[in-house]
């Protein structure tokens, strides 16, 4: 655990720019610099009613406050509803938020838009979200209770502000991020990369300042093929297509190649967890989806913050990929009409903050419901093709008093000799050739920000060409060698599993390091609109080896070490398999390019150039298990 040791920063009390016309009875004031700690100015716009006179309303009010390096005059993608959608910008959501009774305050990362400084990607934004919580606590336009809120990395930021305890923090709304762990959980998964960070890294320079303000950078950046260089990993320093700007090659070098779990990522913009002992004790929403890449991290914030009645808390989890609430269908799948937030849990998204800022920022007395916890059940639809040319999956809203369901009982299965998954068996073994030049492709799963390379949803786990590195679409890949494959009989009645995911298995490899990866798979029979019945993905997860000791304590396999214990977590799940459909748990280790690849060698983390065949080898029996949590059918029905 860590100590909070931050002193108040010395912060230039600022000046309020000329309030501008933004909308009906709102003015702006728009780039104010806010001095940070060490005299980087962050572009902030306030957004505040208008006056008789046409400037600003001077009665204090409660602010909402959000950073982001998206452009804080810009439009987010999912600032929008069923009933409108087409997105909102954050001017015109400015607008709505002040005309109910706020002060609203956008800010740009530091080293993103109009903001000074260097981007470092996620490690500044404690400090100068604490230094702007006290230049706002400061000034005469607020009456001392600030809300944050925001998406993604926007939910990153509240996080690590909170980290500090800042004053005025008086709720937030997290949205799909807030790393509990980002070693764990967002940058880094059972020790492998996630690649969304490269992805991520290449997209985002194009919006740098060095590319904004320099053409030949932008358009060398453009130049590059994001597809080919994805063949060429792990990249390293000056050899990648982030290489033309250094500030974002440099950070995600560092988060690739630093492989250990020490004081580089103990710290309170990506390790949440270690503070959770000096969090401020003020309501929160946290808000994911089950193929969103936040999962974990939602559900241990959650977890590890819940139980102090001075801090409620709210966790909703839907069937969605990242912030995409106001839809029903993902990657091949329709979860049907009643998968979206809108209409379900609330009106939608925006109503609900109205809510929960209602009631924390302006004390009114309003519904209840912002203080439970709601799943997502996924499954029991009719398993036909939708004429739209989905699977129609189904599935069903439950609230429920805790996370993990108080009501589930733990189920555990055992990978058998037969290919089965089932009681115990007799111990055996099972060895696969794992080519790191031959990869298993990625096909789905919990994935954000991989694009133009890969993307998330539930899919048929069968190769097509739209996945990076199918080599023979319409092969299903439990056709490879190098995936081994364990499923039930047609299970006799529903079987509904909601809860954490954790695979053990006992393994030995003839490599100095290697990875192993688990998949849970709903497999649906064989029927008129799908003759080779439908593979659906419903959580994956990796381990690399070296870790096997500890995160902290990474060690190389020794050639004579024998079989040994390792743990696959992968993210937590809700969902009915239905009567008559197999479930399914796939071991391989690779599952690229959601996950850097392991060139087998031992080399130092993010730095090999030689890459080498391992032997790897599954020990069957009472070491290897799955483990689910079930709970009965009457919570759903």
């Amino acid at each position: 655990m860590t100590t909070l040791t931050t002193p108040a920063p010395t912060v230039s009390p600022g000046t309020l720019t000329p309030a501008q016309p933004a909308g009906p009875g709102v003015v702006v004031h728009r780039d104010v610099m806010v001095a940070m700690r060490d005299g980087v100015h962050l572009a902030t716009d306030i957004y505040r009613p208008a006056g008789a006179d046409g400037g600003p309303d001077e009665t204090p009010l409660p602010v909402i406050f959000e950073r982001t390096p998206y452009d804080k005059a810009g439009t987010p993608r999912t600032e929008k509803s069923v009933a409108r959608p087409e997105p909102l910008s954050r001017p015109d959501l400015a607008i709505k938020l002040v005309q109910e009774g706020y002060v609203v305050i956008w800010q740009d990362c530091r080293g993103r838009y109009g903001s000074e400084g260097s981007f470092t990607k996620y490690l500044n934004e404690a400090e100068d979200g604490y230094d702007s919580m006290v230049w706002i606590d400061g000034q005469s336009f607020g009456n001392g209770k600030v809300g944050t809120m925001g998406l993604s990395y926007d939910a990153h930021v509240q996080m690590a502000l909170a980290c500090l305890n800042p004053p005025g923090l008086a709720c937030m709304a997290v949205d799909s991020g807030g790393f509990s762990n980002a070693f764990t959980c967002g940058i880094r998964q059972g020790g492998a990369l996630e690649m969304k960070q490269a992805t991520w890294a290449y997209n985002r320079a194009m919006e740098a300042p060095l590319a904004s303000q320099e053409p030949r950078i932008l358009g060398a950046i453009q130049a590059e093929s994001l597809h080919d260089w994805m063949k060429q990993t792990p990249w390293t320093k000056g050899r990648s297509p982030v290489r033309w700007d250094p500030d974002y090659e440099s950070y995600l070098l560092d988060q690739w190649q630093h492989g250990t779990f020490d004081d580089f990522w103990k710290k309170a913009g990506i390790w949440a967890a270690g503070y959770y002992h000096d969090f401020p004790e003020v309501p929160i929403i946290f808000m994911s989806s089950w193929y969103d890449a936040y999962v974990r991290t939602t559900t241990e914030n959650f977890e590890g913050l819940k139980g102090n009645a001075s801090r409620p808390l709210t966790l909703i989890m839907g069937p969605w990929t990242h912030g995409n609430r106001s839809r029903s269908v993902f990657g091949d799948v329709d979860f049907g009409p009643a998968a979206t937030f809108d209409g379900q849990v609330d009106e939608d998204w925006l109503a609900f903050r109205l809510t929960f800022f209602a009631k924390w920022l302006k004390g009114e007395e309003v519904s209840p419901r912002d203080e439970r916890v709601h799943l997502f059940i996924m499954g029991g639809g009719s398993g036909t093709k939708t004429a739209q040319g989905h699977l129609d999956h189904g599935g069903k809203w439950i609230e429920t008093a805790d996370w993990p369901v108080p009501e589930a009982t733990p189920l555990t299965l055992y990978p058998r000799a037969d290919m089965s998954l089932g009681t115990a068996d007799a111990e055996s073994t099972i060895t696969y050739s794992y080519d790191p030049a031959n990869p298993v492709p990625t096909l789905g799963g919990a994935l954000t920000s991989g694009e133009p390379i890969f993307a998330g949803g539930p899919v048929d786990q069968t190769e097509a060409a739209e996945f990076f590195g199918c080599d023979t679409p319409g092969m299903p890949l439990i056709a490879r060698r190098d995936v081994v494959s364990f499923e039930t009989a047609p299970l006799e009645e529903d079987l509904i599993v909601a809860g954490p995911v954790t695979v053990r298995l006992k393994v030995s490899t003839d490599a100095p390091d290697t990875d192993f990866t688990a998949k849970l798979v709903d497999v649906y029979p064989p029927s008129a609109d799908y003759p080779r019945g439908y593979a659906m993905i419903i959580t994956d997860g990796i381990f690399r080896v070296r870790y096997r000791k500890g995160f902290d304590k990474p060690e190389l396999v020794a050639a004579d070490e024998g079989a040994f214990d390792i743990a696959i977590e992968p993210f937590a799940t809700a969902n009915r398999f239905a009567k008559g459909h197999r479930l399914r748990l796939d071991i391989s280790s690779s599952n690229f390019p959601k996950y850097d690849i392991n060139p087998n060698t031992g080399a130092p983390e993010g730095t090999a150039r030689d890459l080498r065949v391992a032997q790897n080898t599954l020990h069957l029996g009472e070491g290897c298990a799955l483990e689910l949590q079930v709970i009965p059918a009457a919570l759903v029905e």
